[in-house]
């Protein structure tokens, strides 16, 4: 395996405004805790999305979108770890465990796509043992319309295309985690 990773995958699309993510229980560069991690994937983990606060976004922002991607994972795509769109743009913050299966705790009208890993909600990191470290970007897009139209059923490849032209501002943070086994 070669040791040196991929550039930042949001490098490649049309530059657009930062603004600022916080979060509770991430950070970035930092090991991604362990209620981050998959229960799911058997990394003991929770499958528990974290904490997520976002300001200084434009002003014309009419909806966000929510995602996490590990670009490190050994396919050729990467791998979706949650995709929720169609946040209204009165949205700042979504608490530790809103990308749940219930959905619960997401505004009303928000919409939680299938991830990589064939469930409807967050689903937290399970690199293979001995991959070396995952980076897992956990964006926040600021976008020009109050929905993007797009079905429940698409994917979150399909969700990043239709974000596109769209896409107002972003804002990250990527925590790491290696499985060592």
């Amino acid at each position: 395996m070669s040791t040196s990773r991929p550039p930042n995958p949001y490098d490649f699309l049309p530059s657009v405004q930062s603004f600022t993510l916080r979060s509770d229980d991430i950070a970035d560069d930092a090991t991604l805790p362990a209620p981050q991690l998959s229960g799911i994937f058997g990394a003991g983990g929770e499958d528990r999305s974290p904490h997520l606060a976002w300001s200084g976004f434009p002003d014309d922002t009419k909806s966000f979108a929510v995602t996490c991607f590990d670009p490190d994972a050994p396919t050729a795509s990467g791998f979706w770890h949650w995709a929720v769109f169609d946040l209204p743009a009165s949205t700042t913050e979504l608490r530790t465990g809103a990308g749940s299966a219930s959905g619960s705790d997401l505004p009303q009208g928000a919409v939680t796509l299938k991830c990589d890993g064939g469930v409807t909600q967050y689903l937290g990191a399970a690199p293979p043992p001995g991959h070396g470290p995952h980076r897992y970007f956990f964006v926040v897009h600021a976008l020009d319309v109050e929905t993007l139209g797009v079905g429940e059923d698409a994917t979150p490849a399909f969700l990043g295309f239709n974000m596109f032209g769209h896409t107002l501002g972003r804002a990250m943070l990527v925590p790491v985690y290696e499985n060592k086994g």
